[in-house]
């Protein structure tokens, strides 16, 4: 009777536990099922620490379209400088965004993807240090003077001005003289700028009455001769090496019946070529020559200065006597006023050459020879 007893009890027990735990799965299941109906247990997220940086970032790049504002120059230069920097700790980095950069053009998407190496680098107290210290620097106030004026003195006269509406106006035999010399134009214009420049501050009545009026460039006719200002010594010099194959100056073959005279009065006809006040084509030509010769001349013992237009510039102001071929040669030439500041032929040239100014119409072509 008692072990009836007992196992009955056990049964009871083992029903009722069985019972409990089936009513307790029911509710988990039923209140799961409303609790998803209701979104009671969606998942919010955590905010990232960096939300509110993310948040400048976007705000401060509210578009990945190409920014074509006059700060846009800007912005890339410094883009370049965080790049640098960049490049000091993690090239694999600095190079993948280059790259990004090139391939869209897109300085806004270029300045987000620093954003977000500056967000990796945030403890990097060295790293953020020459970020600072990159910002600072570009956000530095220029004064109103800077910003209308040329940091090259000499181009903020009024002659600079005259002679680029007057150069582009020979645009086009400035081309063909570079082409047949197989030459870079920029280079012609880099010496006939010397020139003229001394000539407009040389001669000032004639600049105020005759050249700056009509936007022309200045004649010469006596001890030198065209717009570029080519002595006749220099210029018999040159025709001859033209010629000459076994001169160090010879720039070949194919260069040599360019400058033949087609009269019996050579010096006549040479002058005239020169002082055409209506086609300045043959002043342009015997530069390029000049420039050629000389550049033949320092290449064949060793020393090519093809990418020194401020040699080729002091070469063609000095004459071929003075061209001695040697690893250190001197900038210089004859000494040109101008605002009462004096400047040489070839610094003059350098400038100019590297100045960008009138690159839309002498582009740069340092190879092209």
């Amino acid at each position: 009777m008692l072990k009836k007893l007992k196992s009955n009890k056990t049964i009871r027990y083992t029903t009722t536990t069985l019972i409990l735990l089936f009513a307790l799965n029911g509710f988990v299941l039923t209140t799961a099922f409303i609790g998803i109906k209701l979104h009671l247990f969606n998942d919010p997220g955590a905010v990232d620490y960096n939300d509110r940086f993310f948040q400048k970032i976007s705000d401060d790049h509210s578009t990945f379209q190409s920014d074509t504002s006059k700060n846009e120059v800007s912005r890339i230069a410094r883009f370049y400088s965080k790049l640098d920097i960049l490049n000091e700790y993690y090239p694999v980095n600095a190079q993948l965004i280059h790259k990004a950069y090139l391939q869209h053009n897109n300085i806004n998407l270029a300045e987000r993807m620093i954003d977000a190496i500056n967000l990796s680098m945030i403890d990097s107290n060295e790293y953020n240090s020459k970020i600072k210290d990159c910002e600072l620097l570009f956000n530095q106030k220029t004064t109103s003077f800077q910003k209308k004026c040329n940091l090259f003195e000499w181009m903020n006269v009024p002659e600079w001005s005259d002679f680029k509406i007057a150069v582009i106006k020979d645009t086009t035999l400035i081309d063909s003289a570079a082409k047949v010399m197989d030459i870079e134009p920029r280079l012609i214009v880099s010496v006939l700028l010397g020139e003229q420049m001394r000539l407009f501050n040389s001669s000032r009545e004639m600049f105020k009455t005759v050249i700056r009026p009509l936007k022309i460039l200045s004649v010469e006719s006596n001890f030198s001769l065209g717009v570029t200002g080519i002595k006749e010594e220099s210029a018999i010099i040159a025709e001859k090496y033209l010629k000459d194959s076994l001169s160090a100056y010879y720039p070949g073959k194919k260069y040599v019946h360019l400058l033949d005279f087609y009269t019996e009065d050579p010096t006549k006809e040479r002058y005239d070529r020169l002082v055409d006040y209506r086609n300045h084509y043959y002043s342009y030509l015997y530069a390029a020559v000049m420039l050629k010769e000389f550049r033949q001349q320092w290449k064949r013992s060793g020393f090519d200065i093809s990418n020194r237009p401020e040699i080729l510039a002091t070469l063609y102001n000095v004459g071929y006597y003075m061209s001695i071929p040697k690893s250190n040669p001197s900038v210089g030439g004859s000494r040109v006023e101008i605002n009462e500041k004096h400047y040489t032929f070839g610094a003059l040239a350098y400038e100019f050459y590297y100045s960008g100014e009138l690159d839309e119409f002498f582009p740069y072509k340092p190879n092209c020879w």
